[in-house]
């Protein structure tokens, strides 16, 4: 809500709308300093989107956030020690290939492109217009009675946009934990491919957020001893996310959904190999 109230397009679409390598690399340090779950985190993508800003930076800055971001790695290594950097470095490692490759595709006319961008005047300052709209701005009950239905109207909408398709994720998730046994897990999700390909099924139906997938993630590694399966677990459940997929789908694009996990898929199952 905050962003879509204060954030002017400009803003966005001067960092991450420009079809330059180091615009992924932007977004993949933004999604490293976001302290969000993957749910809050799908907000402020769509937010971000609306904004301005491309489909790749969009999908970079979706996968680089549950795994990398400061709180979460802090978690990780209370679970994993040392192990951890692993999956730190590979979620931002799948972040950046993909982002890559995704505006390769999106050069070349294969995704979907943004329409909520917009061209930025050459020489243009964020912070000189941060300066001179606070200079501007008169401090008033009336500003602030605006500012509040502004806020709480782009929050409103942007429920309406995420809500459902959590829902749906919730849903799947409880019938996952509600109808399969413990030890069909414990069984099923060992240190083999065949396991490694259950365990990414089960990520794609258990919606949790990133804080409550964590120890999930460590109890298979705790009974499998399968640290490969735990990192896909992790970062599956983000690349093949129903609430994801869906959301990018709707408000990105078909192609640039299934891009998406055409691309990255292939890279968490050789890492978590």
């Amino acid at each position: 809500g905050l962003i879509d109230h204060y954030v002017p397009k400009e803003y966005i679409s001067k960092h991450l709308s420009i079809p330059k390598k180091r615009t992924i690399f932007y977004s993949v340090g933004l999604g490293f300093l976001m302290s969000a779950c993957c749910h809050g985190i799908l907000a402020i993508s769509m937010e971000i989107h609306k904004k301005g800003a491309s489909g790749p930076a969009v999908v970079s800055f979706l996968l680089a956030s549950p795994w990398a971001n400061l709180p979460i790695t802090i978690l990780l290594f209370g679970f994993f020690g040392a192990k951890a950097f692993l999956i730190v470095f590979g979620a931002i490692a799948v972040a950046l290939v993909t982002g890559l490759l995704m505006q390769f595709l999106d050069r070349a006319g294969w995704i979907e492109r943004n329409p909520n961008a917009v061209e930025v005047k050459e020489g243009f300052s964020i912070w000189q217009d941060i300066l001179r709209r606070f200079r501007e701005h008169e401090f008033s009950h009336e500003n602030f009675r605006k500012a509040f239905a502004g806020v709480f109207g782009g929050a409103l909408s942007l429920a309406a946009m995420v809500l459902p398709w959590i829902l749906v994720g919730i849903v799947l998730g409880g019938l996952v934990t509600t109808f399969v046994p413990k030890h069909i897990f414990h069984h099923y999700l060992g240190p083999t491919v065949l396991g490694l390909l259950i365990t990414m099924g089960v990520a794609t139906l258990l919606e949790v957020c990133s804080e409550g997938t964590s120890p999930l993630a460590f109890t298979i590694y705790q009974q499998t001893g399968a640290f490969g399966n735990a990192f896909a677990f992790l970062m599956g459940g983000v690349v093949t996310d129903v609430t994801e997929i869906g959301l990018v789908w709707k408000n990105i694009g078909r192609r640039t959904a299934l891009w998406m996990i055409a691309i990255s898929l292939p890279q968490v199952i050789l890492l978590g190999w």
